[in-house]
């Protein structure tokens, strides 16, 4: 090109001074055509100059238009660092003002490769404070050598003085920065709760159902910097201001959890069990004031578990459903009380044999024994009085086959199958226990609305939401409906008294407060599809659900032991899970300011053995 124009203006200062270049003299040219020739070279060089200099202009004009944004944000990030700042996660308290979930700073240490020269010698210093592997080194160099990679997090959720000890190693390119990480306070209602993950983002129980009301908006901080990664002096920082998430207000109490907690580890403890759950009700509102669950560990320790089984496992209730069917058949009035029925010791149904709970002759039983010695073919008799469209009704209506309202993440609806798809026994054995399954969270609201007057209510766990000008909103109540009447009410209550005072749940008596219940002892099914192990064993569901005051209830509680060891006599819902009802109760009337019904426990002198 530079040759090209030399040679253009070679031609021009020619042609000025009368000049005919050599090689038109010896094709013997005359000037006037010498000089033709060199002005249209010269046009064709001002043509070019014009097009290159157009195409220059086009350039600058894109630059600065079309193609600014692109260059624009390459520039910012090539001297720009943004860090994230995360929203304080909203405050979860239980109903009286303490703290149960909420967060607390933590250091995140990461890395920008950017600014890092040397990939190799930086992952392995971090590796031997971090405890790296040798694989796990050469994984971290090869992301902080990854072409264009701008962030990489190094480790997460440290305390300061953990990450004093990476940062202290000087590392270029190694940063940290502040966020808030969260905590369940003394570990009460982890399960209920639920989990977030380290962006803080809700995972599991009220954390996840409740993540968009609790997680709030974050900000950030943008700084200038030079090559070599560090803050430009004289040159300000922009801040967006993080939003924090609303608080969530529980219904939950603290100290009837914890007692709750307790309670239910050392009795699964004892009995070896596999686990166990325990609900504690507001009978008139349907609040929860407590929802405990322990499983066993890998080692065979009994812990707090961190999954909220008691709504998201179903299972067949055993001996408590009586509750129900009985219900339904003195609330169409086809039974009283004391009704009598000639009860055998066993039936056969479709080649099929029924047992009692316990082995007896045939013997006339009223309805009050039946319930109160929790005989299972009694209990058959009395629900053959009304129809099995009509027994289906009324479980469904004490909120068998349906998720409770909660709405909590995971919750199981149990099985309540069409009455026209019950098959042989089991258009008999659902009057029991057997045929259906249900969670804790579903019999416990089903027995409430015994306590209740016979009005169902949706059981609950959040009580009220404040924003983040501290203001404060209380949920709606909880949805009820009529299933029973009160007379009806009042007759189960008469019944499931009796159970306690003097049939199978006898252990659940307390000294100072009448107590209503009923025991429940279930066959689990195995993995054969049938109720007896491969080596001809059983195991067993063993609950009991009851209310107090018997008279005016102002609780309604839940006890279930999973898998009790099946070779004790605490294998049954009166003795594996009645003593803890009996336990927890005084705890409860104190904590809940419940007064006392009388210096006794409210029942006649005679009392029967615990069982079934």
């Amino acid at each position: 090109m530079r040759g090209f124009f030399a040679a253009c203006a070679h031609e021009v200062k020619m042609a000025f001074n009368g000049d005919v270049p050599p090689e038109h003299k010896a094709s013997r040219i005359s000037s006037s055509q010498a000089h033709k020739l060199v002005k249209k070279r010269l046009r064709f060089s001002i043509a070019f100059f014009a097009v290159f200099l157009a195409v220059i202009a086009g350039r600058v004009v894109l630059l600065q238009t079309v193609w600014r944004d692109g260059y624009f944000e390459a520039s910012v990030d090539q001297r720009t660092r943004v860090n994230i700042i995360r929203a304080t996660r909203g405050v979860i308290f239980d109903r009286n003002g303490n703290e149960l979930a909420l967060s607390v700073p933590s250091t995140t240490v990461y890395a920008d490769p950017r600014d890092i020269s040397d990939p190799i010698g930086t992952a392995r210093s971090l590796a031997a404070v971090l405890g790296y592997m040798p694989d796990q080194e050469a994984k971290l160099a090869e992301k902080l050598a990854q072409p264009g990679s701008k962030f990489h997090y190094v480790a997460r959720e440290l305390s300061k003085d953990e990450a004093a000890v990476i940062l202290n190693l000087g590392l270029p390119g190694i940063y940290s920065y502040t966020e808030p990480s969260r905590q369940v306070e003394g570990g009460v209602a982890q399960a209920v709760i639920g989990k977030t993950d380290p962006d803080g983002v809700g995972t599991s129980g009220l954390e996840k159902q409740f993540n968009n009301l609790l997680i709030g908006a974050d900000g950030k901080s943008i700084r200038e910097v030079d090559k070599n990664g560090r803050s430009i002096a004289g040159v300000g920082k922009t801040t967006v201001t993080p939003v924090p998430g609303d608080d969530l207000v529980l219904t939950i109490d603290k100290n009837v959890q914890y007692h709750t907690d307790a309670a239910l580890l050392d009795r699964v403890s004892q009995l070896g069990a596999k686990g166990g759950t325990a609900i504690v009700m507001d009978s008139a509102t349907g609040e929860i004031y407590a929802m405990s669950n322990v499983r066993r560990d890998e080692s065979g320790a009994a812990i707090i578990a961190t999954g909220n089984f008691a709504a998201v496992e179903a299972y067949e209730p055993g001996s408590v459903a009586k509750v129900f069917s009985i219900s339904a058949a003195l609330n169409e009035g086809k039974i009283t009380a004391d009704s009598v029925f000639s009860v055998p010791g066993i039936t056969t149904i479709d080649g099929f044999p029924i047992r009692d709970a316990w082995p007896h002759p045939t013997m006339d039983m009223n309805v009050r024994t039946i319930l109160s010695e929790s005989s299972n073919i009694g209990t058959m008799l009395a629900g053959q009085t009304i129809s099995s469209e009509k027994l289906h009704d009324y479980y469904a209506a004490f909120g068998f086959g349906r998720k409770t309202g909660l709405d909590y993440p995971g919750e199981s609806r149990g099985i309540l199958r069409d009455p026209k798809k019950w098959r042989g026994t089991e258009k008999y054995t659902v009057t029991y226990g057997y045929g259906l399954a249900t969670t804790a969270l579903q019999l416990v609201a089903g027995v409430n609305t015994v306590a209740n007057k016979g009005v169902f209510v949706e059981p609950r766990l959040v009580k009220a939401t404040i924003d983040q000008n501290g203001k404060r909103k209380d949920v709606a109540p909880s949805k009820t409906r009529s299933v029973l009447t009160e007379a009806t009410s009042a007759t189960m209550t008469d019944l499931m008294r009796e159970a306690v005072c003097t049939g199978t749940g006898e252990l659940a008596k307390v000294k100072g407060m009448e107590i209503a219940g009923k025991t429940g002892t279930g066959y689990k099914v195995q993995a054969n599809g049938t109720y007896s192990t491969d080596t001809g064993g059983r195991r067993y569901f063993a609950s009991f659900v009851g209310f107090f005051p018997a008279r005016n209830p102002r609780v309604t509680m839940l006890v279930s032991i999973d898998e009790p060891s099946a070779d004790s006599r605490d294998r049954f819902g009166g003795t594996a899970a009645a003593p803890v009802f009996a336990r927890l109760v005084p705890t409860i009337m104190r904590e809940l300011a419940i007064e006392s019904t009388g210096p006794s426990t409210g029942c006649k002198a005679g009392a029967a053995n615990a069982g079934h």
